[in-house]
């Protein structure tokens, strides 16, 4: 049981540490007759992993085990399955020689019915993968369906018709003539780190935090302690910090672990963004004064008594009441690098872990900086009225914030209440209440705050020049709706005017037609690189001149919430056994990407041809020059 947790500690901690899972399991059923079956599991195991036997030693990896959920009178079988003969060598992670099998494995097991009419066993395996450096441990449960054509009865959720839809979806797609063009796919990592690295340098200079600083640091400079005792404190308490907020992370690796799809559903939920809507406006409303949002007193008061143990875990407490006694600042910022990692609809925990590691060293650097080099403390500028303009400046930020929440909501519902135009003319009345708020009275003179005004007020001036032109605000695609999302009236609702359908069975017709290639864009519509990529990559002259003449766009927005109608609704049974529902479009379209591509993030283009050819490896976020490249890759392939 403690290996169990241990080694279930340690997945959490090292979830995006590879690319993907370094195991995948698929199963086959066979029917030998009537009553008997033989199921198959097959291990696909990436290159320098290893997957561990059902009869590795105890002490060593965890084996892996299968357990059947719902084994009682209705069927026969053992637990213990033929698996293939294993390689017995030694582990560099536990020092011993263990049982393990690398690149593939398989494992088979005959089950007899004693209930004719069973048509689904559920079988839930266990096992670990390690690589030199590393194991992670993971749990799957499979629904095994053993007659794909017959009704089952076991779960009448899932009807054959239910399962007919959802087969429907898989394309006879040819995947063997791969163009093996490299690509490097752009990362938002870095620029998250620096999103949260400003924001947790904005957050210093909070009235919750700033004051705080020269006390910290004299608790730790005056202790009657010898001077390298003192600076280890410090060093502690800045790497406390650090972890306290990566730590606030990890909750959403577990979410990304159990459903890749679940932060993208998140992030384009209506209800979630309305409710961000609120949240960043009472937000606001705190920042300008009204009201503290706070940490109920008792939880604050149990951490500074902790605080006062000494060692390292006082220091660690230390740390924490700083987290929570300045909530009520930093909790707005927080919640903005939250929502901006998770509307990433690839790689979200990921981004959120990298933005919480800037924004705790950001926050963390004064204090131990201070302890080693005390007499800096000097320097630092007292507190005064600038910190209450600063946080009223926030509260204005936030206030901006809060309305592209609601955008988001009205771009998936598509409400329209939010066009282009209105969204930009309420950000250019933010943005100029916020420098008017800043000058007041003081417009002449020349100091950090009349900088900030009149940059606000450049901003207000900029983004007006988005209402002549969607051309002069491009900086800012990914933030401000679309540009086919407008008032005025467009040829049509594709990216750029360009010729595309949001079907991609009428647009596999016209592709055939026309004798185009087709670019499945699978996209969203508060999908931030999505717009990038439209807005900054397409419409360089080149690529459009390739994607205009060469291609038909597909682009399938995963997140649009038109309801099917009732004959295009289905039921399926995920890898775990629930039960999912596809009730609306973006539903089908994203289960339509996970079947045929293996993928749930956005933007992620596939060329192909109509006949089921992918002519490229598909691609996802990337530059201008990787992406014109790759189009003409692809025009290319398509002539041989």
């Amino acid at each position: 049981m403690i290996k169990n947790i241990f080694f279930a500690i340690i997945s959490v901690l090292s979830l995006n540490s590879q690319e993907k899972e370094p195991v995948s399991w698929s199963y086959e059923v066979n029917k030998v007759s009537n009553l008997d079956y033989e199921i198959t599991f097959e291990a696909v195991i990436i290159d320098g992993w290893k997957l561990y036997s059902q009869f590795s030693p105890e002490e060593g990896s965890i084996a892996t085990s299968f357990k059947f959920l719902n084994k009682n009178s209705d069927y026969q079988a053992s637990e213990t399955f033929d698996e293939d003969p294993y390689i017995v060598g030694y582990d560099n992670v536990f020092m011993m020689d263990l049982f393990y099998f690398e690149q593939n494995a398989s494992f088979k097991q005959s089950v007899k019915l004693i209930n004719k009419d069973l048509n689904q066993i559920k079988i839930e395996i266990d096992y670990s993968s390690c690589d030199d450096e590393l194991c992670i441990f993971r749990n799957q449960t499979f629904n095994i369906i053993l007659d794909k054509n017959k009704k089952i009865v076991q779960d009448d959720n899932v009807t054959l018709d239910d399962i007919k839809k959802y087969n429907s979806l898989e394309l006879d797609l040819d995947k063997t003539s791969y163009n093996s063009y490299d690509v490097i796919q752009s990362s938002n990592y870095f620029e998250i780190f620096i999103f949260g690295l400003l924001a947790g340098f904005l957050a210093l200079l909070t009235p919750c935090i700033f004051p705080m600083i020269p006390l910290t640091v004299s608790y730790f400079i005056d202790q009657n302690k010898l001077k390298y005792s003192s600076l280890i404190s410090a060093s502690l308490y800045g790497a406390f910090i650090i972890l306290i907020y990566i730590l606030l992370s990890l909750p959403f690796h577990l979410f990304d672990s159990l459903n890749p799809n679940i932060l993208n559903t998140i992030s384009t939920n209506v209800y979630v963004n309305i409710t961000f809507f609120i949240v960043f406006i009472l937000f606001a409303i705190s920042f300008f004064g009204y009201f503290d949002i706070v940490i109920p007193s008792n939880i604050i008061s149990g951490s500074e008594k902790k605080s006062e143990k000494g060692g390292a875990v006082g220091i660690f407490f230390m740390s924490l009441t700083l987290a929570l006694v300045s909530f009520s600042c930093t909790g707005p910022i927080l919640g903005s690098l939250l929502a901006g990692s998770l509307s990433s609809t690839s790689s979200g925990a990921m981004q959120l872990s990298f933005g919480m590691f800037g924004f705790g060293l950001a926050l963390a650097l004064p204090f131990t900086f201070l302890a080693f080099y005390p007499k800096y403390l000097s320097v630092i500028p007292k507190s005064g009225i600038w910190l209450k303009k600063l946080k009223v400046s926030l509260g204005f930020i936030e206030l901006a914030l809060a309305f592209k929440f609601l955008s988001n909501a009205d771009l998936v519902e598509g409400w329209g209440i939010l066009k282009r135009e209105i969204f930009i003319i309420i950000w250019v009345v933010i943005f100029l209440m916020l420098s008017f708020y800043l000058f007041k009275n003081q417009a002449n003179k020349i100091n950090f705050k009349n900088i900030f005004a009149w940059f606000f007020l450049i901003f207000s001036l900029y983004l007006t020049s988005g209402l002549i032109s969607s051309k002069n605000v491009r900086f800012l695609s990914g933030i401000l709706p679309p540009e086919f999302y407008s008032i005025e009236t467009k040829i049509n609702d594709c990216p750029l005017g360009l010729n595309c359908f949001k079907d991609f069975e009428d647009g596999k017709r016209y592709a055939i037609e026309n004798e185009k290639i087709i670019l499945l864009d699978f996209t969203g519509w508060a999908c931030a690189n999505c717009r990038r990529m439209e807005e900054n990559v397409w419409s360089k002259p080149a690529i459009f001149n390739l994607l205009d003449n060469n291609f038909i766009i597909i682009s399938l927005y995963v997140d649009d919430r038109t309801k099917l109608s009732q004959d295009e609704e289905f039921k399926y049974l995920n890898k775990s056994g629930n039960v999912q529902y596809v009730n609306n479009v973006g539903r089908r379209w994203s289960l339509f990407q996970q079947i045929n591509f293996n993928n749930a993030s956005q933007p992620y283009y596939v060329a192909m041809i109509p006949s089921g050819k992918i002519l490229t490896e598909p691609i996802q976020y990337t530059s201008e020059e990787n992406f014109k490249n790759w189009l003409e890759s692809s025009i290319e392939e398509s002539t041989k």
